[in-house]
């Protein structure tokens, strides 16, 4: 009922349960040799494989049978004239043993309440200091004076145990941390130096629009991720935005997008502009290509989103009336959220422009730096 010993013995040998308990009770009464037996199976023994979900549970309250020994012990060292040694003994022991199986075993057991551990400790304290004051007002025997400090010091050790406990385990979870933070640090720093530069290297190599590059691409974005998940803001900026974009469009058109920011972040306020920013972000991908640069300005009390591309240009005036694309979902969206959109050739008439504008509250504007 305690350790499962008797029934792993029990279903080992292919006898009943009652009989295995019977003969460890036997085997105890022997000169205590039983018991010795009995904790060194049940520090060696493995336990049984189990389910991934299924959990170790104690159905038997160790600690309260502790406890109850502790005080038989006390009472009969009091009874019998604070001369027996063997009971103070076992008080001390018990009490021990209870306090340590409260903050050993049962202290990440959801069935034990953290008050019951409390008043477990408080019981034992209570029991320790009885028994060692009254051993030390004893007789003055070498043993009860010896015990009854060791049960003095012992009460005071319990009080001071969860403490030392909880102090103990946050070290060495701080430990934990610190070496698994050093381990990701140097595979990091390994493949930057080597498989990082090996996809950028075969990105410039094979070029923006070829297959291979869009497969380099999107594994050195993931890989990048992976390792520097950590630093990632917890808040989705305009820009963080935007890159998840550029980041999804990728996968799916031979392009190559690079997000720039200039001025201080700004909160994702509108859904408008970041709509209208992907359209154009889509349209370069599909009819231009190549490299495309998105490059997101902040100045006080606006933004300024421009996509470039070096495909073959487009027209306004020459596109069929059934073309929505632009004038609806990029023109059209600005001008209901209150920006302006303006589509115009790039820089010495190659590519196209999409410059987008809106006018924001400077309260979104949060105080970062510029990035890129």
């Amino acid at each position: 009922m305690v350790g499962g010993v008797c029934l792993a013995l029990a279903s080992h040998f292919g006898v009943p349960i009652a009989r295995m308990r019977f003969f460890a009770i036997v085997l105890a009464l022997c000169g205590g040799g039983g018991v010795l037996l009995y904790l060194w199976l049940w520090a060696f023994v493995p336990l049984e494989p189990a389910d991934e979900e299924a959990e170790v549970r104690r159905t038997a309250p160790a600690t309260v049978f502790l406890l109850v020994v502790a005080a038989i012990a006390c009472l009969v060292f009091l009874t019998t004239g604070l001369v027996s040694s063997g009971a103070l003994l076992v008080a001390t022991l018990a009490s021990g043993l209870a306090v340590a199986w409260s903050l050993t075993f049962d202290r990440n057991d959801p069935a034990r309440s953290a008050a019951a551990g409390t008043v477990l400790r408080f019981v034992a304290v209570v029991l320790l200091v009885i028994g060692g004051v009254a051993a030390l007002l004893s007789r003055p025997t070498a043993p009860n004076a010896v015990l009854g400090v060791v049960m003095v010091v012992l009460g005071v050790a319990v009080i001071a145990a969860p403490r030392v406990v909880a102090l103990s385990t946050d070290l060495q979870a701080s430990r934990t941390a610190r070496v698994r933070e050093e381990q990701r640090a140097e595979i990091a720093a390994h493949l930057h130096d080597s498989v990082l530069q090996t996809l950028a290297l075969i990105q410039n190599r094979a070029g923006a629009s070829s297959e291979v590059a869009r497969i380099a691409r999107a594994q050195e974005r993931e890989l990048r991720d992976w390792l520097f998940v950590g630093d990632a803001p917890m808040v989705s900026d305009l820009a963080t935005e935007l890159r998840d974009i550029a980041a999804a469009i990728e996968l799916d058109y031979a392009v190559r997008i690079d997000v720039v920011t200039a001025g201080a972040s700004v909160e994702n306020s509108s859904g408008a502009l970041v709509a209208a920013a992907r359209e154009a972000m889509l349209n370069a991908a599909r009819h231009a290509g190549g490299e495309v640069s998105v490059y997101v300005e902040t100045p006080p009390g606006a933004i300024d989103v421009f996509v470039r591309d070096r495909g073959p240009g487009v027209d306004l005036q020459s596109l069929p009336t059934d073309r929505l694309g632009i004038r609806e979902s990029i023109i059209g969206r600005m001008s209901r959220a209150g920006g302006t959109a303006t589509v115009r050739p790039g820089t010495g008439g190659s590519g196209t422009e999409v410059h987008l504008h809106l006018d924001v509250p400077r309260d979104i504007r949060t105080p970062q730096g510029a990035s890129a």
